[in-house]
């Protein structure tokens, strides 16, 4: 997706303003012009998302929310990563174009840097864990979509029903395995790597990954997203009105909203062992942008207490309504007589047309998804590297020089 209008001239405003020679109370006016603007298309795009419709509690093809992007469906979650990738652009031009280095030495940069590149290195995992469940969903999408071939037959015969209930009890069965044994053999395919298996931390193996095409591999089994995102809010706390420098609030600024999306994509995807996710991480809520992402928190808190079980069936918008559509089909299934009533007729292609329209759905936006969340991964990996470039800079002129 491509990146706002906003974004654009944003950009273009910070690099003009850094290379120009102005007063040091011109800079700080200008920082200051820099740092609202910032938040302001952080707020707009937060709101932007809030506005999206709920999901609907009893969809229909008619339904109007299924033409938009309904809270937590495919096409919310990529708007969402379209969101950071344009926040986090604007943030590395916040905080590192045209910057002293200096600055990164001095509290309470010193403290704030460290901790925001150890919460990319467990993003980088939550978006490998992340895509592992997406491939689920397109396991997921392949059976539905051998019922809705089996069931879309006119007339409807013992052998198209057996077909059908088949490919959905396999489905339904997959939707309500435990996390950790849903994850099991992906940890079991790995298990000849020993000690490395047990310690998956993403950015030691980023090389590999990168040499070998991709940015994904397994998580251990003892590895829990739940715990992964609590790990990532851990030191997130708003800066004080008495910090030094003024970069404390945009890296308390992205930091939350990478939380923030870790935690809406953990809660929305199928992921490995996510028990404690409801619990909400604090924002510091008299900021101009912490409203949107509060709403979104408490909207997608609510779907969490109405809907998510103990399997791993996530809160994505297209699978709630798969998982919907394949029960009633078995139930069909279970009480099939040949030939089918009329009525029942309908009511059977009423359901096959809606499980196919999620699984067109879920062609359409599945891989443009994963897609989406490989950029993300690659980009902190980027912007991590230019930020230890600049504290590399900070070390070589902190070194005494020997005579």
């Amino acid at each position: 997706m491509p990146a706002t209008d906003n974004q654009g001239s944003f950009l273009n405003r910070i690099s003009i303003r850094r290379n120009q020679v102005v007063s040091m109370d011109n800079n700080h006016e200008q920082e200051l012009e820099d740092l609202d603007l910032f938040q302001k298309h952080v707020a707009d795009r937060f709101s932007d998302l809030l506005q999206q419709p709920p999901s609907p509690s009893s969809p229909s093809l008619s339904s109007p929310s299924l033409s938009s992007s309904p809270l937590l469906s495919i096409a919310w979650l990529r708007n969402l990563l379209d969101a950071f990738l344009c926040c986090e652009a604007e943030f590395k031009a916040v905080l590192v174009m045209g910057r002293d280095p200096a600055q990164f030495a001095k509290p309470p940069l010193d403290r704030l840097i460290p901790d925001l590149l150890d919460r990319g290195v467990k993003a980088l995992d939550i978006c490998n864990a992340v895509t592992h469940g997406l491939d689920l969903v397109r396991t997921w999408q392949s059976l539905a979509e051998i019922a809705v071939t089996a069931l879309n037959q006119n007339p409807i015969t013992e052998g198209h029903v057996r077909r059908a209930k088949k490919a959905l009890t396999s489905l339904l069965t997959s939707m309500a395995y435990d996390d950790k044994e849903n994850n099991s053999n992906n940890s079991n395919s790995n298990n000849h790597h020993g000690k490395s298996t047990e310690r998956n931390w993403s950015f030691g193996r980023a090389k590999k990954a990168a040499a070998a095409g991709g940015g994904k591999w397994s998580v251990a089994r003892s590895w829990s997203a739940a715990k992964q995102v609590q790990a990532m809010s851990a030191n997130l706390v708003a800066p004080r009105g008495g910090e030094p420098t003024g970069l404390a609030l945009p890296v308390y600024i992205i930091s939350t909203v990478l939380v923030f999306v870790a935690w809406a994509l953990v809660a929305a995807v199928p992921c490995q062992e996510r028990a404690g996710l409801t619990a909400h991480f604090p924002v510091q809520k008299n900021l101009s942008w912490a409203g949107p992402v509060i709403g979104l928190q408490e909207k997608i808190g609510e779907e969490w207490k109405k809907k998510e079980k103990k399997g791993c069936c996530g809160l994505l918008e297209e699978v709630q309504r798969m998982e919907r559509v394949s029960l009633s089909l078995v139930e069909f299934a279970e009480s099939f007589k040949f030939p089918v009533g009329e009525e029942a007729a309908e009511e059977v292609a009423g359901m096959v047309a809606e499980m196919a329209e999620v699984c067109r759905r879920m062609e359409e936006g599945l891989v443009p998804l994963q897609l989406q969340v490989r950029e993300v991964f690659h980009r902190i990996v980027r912007s991590r590297a230019e930020v230890l470039d600049v504290l590399e800079q900070v070390g070589k002129l902190n070194t005494p020089i020997s005579y």
